[in-house]
């Protein structure tokens, strides 16, 4: 069976571009579905997309 590699970016800032790091885990062949995104501050964990990933991780 195939391992699901998953993916989590975060930008502080609205002007902040994820597609650079999206780009990346897709070069890394990470599907679009597997990528979670968060854009807000990373002064704490409490990111609905971060959140929604961990409880996969525990799954």
């Amino acid at each position: 069976m195939k391992e699901t590699i998953y993916g989590y970016i975060r930008v502080s800032r609205r002007e902040q571009n994820e597609a650079r790091q999206e780009a990346a885990m897709r070069d890394f062949g990470i599907a679009k579905r597997f990528i979670y995104m968060d854009k807000q501050s990373g002064k704490d964990f409490e990111r609905p997309a971060y959140q929604k990933l961990m409880k996969k991780n525990k799954a």
